[in-house]
């Protein structure tokens, strides 16, 4: 076993057959891993997201979006029975040490290469041990090594007027500044809102900004994006919501419903907050605390969250 960093991997692996990933990014929250690869190719992860969803068992759930694979699994360990074709590749164990995440790969020819050698020289490795490289029709199997990161989810509604603004414009250039100073800035969700809103700017969506922190920078960038919406900001009724880690609460889940199909009030949203312990700020006005709690709940819900209710 070898344990190397990325820029030993590249130097070592100048092959033409390794297509290195772009980033990796593991955040935590309990027994919940939620693990965020960017693959090489545009579609051709959408294969090995099949094939780690039936082969791992500690896998709960995943989904492939252009060419980041987004996994939620659980710490743990179980044995892959890899077989050429059918159960080609797979995540064997998920551990937590300290600050560090290590998830073991496996997988058969090409899958095996990218189990190590091709993820190990993302952006957000850290470094890897490397058991066996793969290629040809060998196993490939290493263990990936990555800080371990936490997931703030942002409500934000209300930034704009009936003369000028777009929210969802306002929240993603926000969010493209804070990636600028090296917050990682995972995704961006426009959530519909209850469409016969006599209050609303017109389409009455607002919106969920995920972002991955270490531990010790949660605040700080809470703290950002107060600043950044008081200071681009047209309205007098911003305001945003706050949600971290993995889990939404059913309760949350179904404020959101209820937003999208009938009228909600600031009252109703602050009520819901408090008995979840989830912070909701007035940036410049409450009216905002209706959109920015209701985009929290359904921000991992993209077909749910576009829906709208007539």
């Amino acid at each position: 076993m070898e344990t190397l960093n990325p820029k030993e991997l590249k130097k070592k692996y100048k092959k033409s057959w390794v297509a290195p990933y772009e980033k990796i990014i593991t955040m935590v929250d309990g027994n919940l891993v939620e693990i965020v690869e960017y693959h090489p190719c545009i579609s051709g992860s959408h294969w090995l997201v099949n094939q780690y969803k039936n082969n791992s068992k500690l896998i709960k759930s995943a989904y492939r979006d252009g060419n980041k694979q987004v996994f939620l699994a659980k710490i743990g360990k179980d044995q892959i029975d890899l077989k050429a074709s059918l159960s080609a590749a797979g995540i064997e164990e998920i551990a937590i040490e300290e600050n560090e995440v290590k998830i073991t790969h496996g997988g058969l020819a090409g899958a095996g290469v990218g189990a190590g050698v091709c993820r190990g020289m993302a952006d957000g490795v850290k470094y890897v041990e490397l058991i066996n490289a793969g290629g040809g029709s060998k196993l490939g199997k290493a263990v990936v090594v990555t800080d371990k990161m936490e997931k703030v989810i942002i409500g934000i509604d209300d930034t704009d007027t009936k003369e000028e603004g777009a929210t969802w414009t306002t929240t993603h250039n926000i969010a493209q500044e804070l990636q600028n100073e090296d917050f990682q800035y995972l995704d961006h969700v426009i959530v519909q809102l209850y469409p016969h809103n006599p209050n609303k700017t017109q389409n009455c969506v607002s919106i969920a900004l995920t972002f991955a922190v270490k531990n010790e920078n949660k605040e700080k960038l809470i703290n950002r994006i107060i600043e950044l919406l008081k200071r681009d900001t047209l309205s007098d009724k911003t305001a945003i919501a706050i949600l971290k880690g993995l889990k939404i609460p059913e309760e949350l889940r179904q404020y959101s419903i209820n937003a999208k199909t009938k009228m909600m009030s600031v009252e109703e949203a602050e009520e819901v907050a408090e008995k979840l312990g989830i912070e909701l700020i007035a940036i410049t006005g409450n009216q905002g605390k209706i959109g920015a709690l209701a985009a929290l709940g359904l921000y991992n819900d993209l077909e749910e969250a576009v829906k709208v209710y007539y």
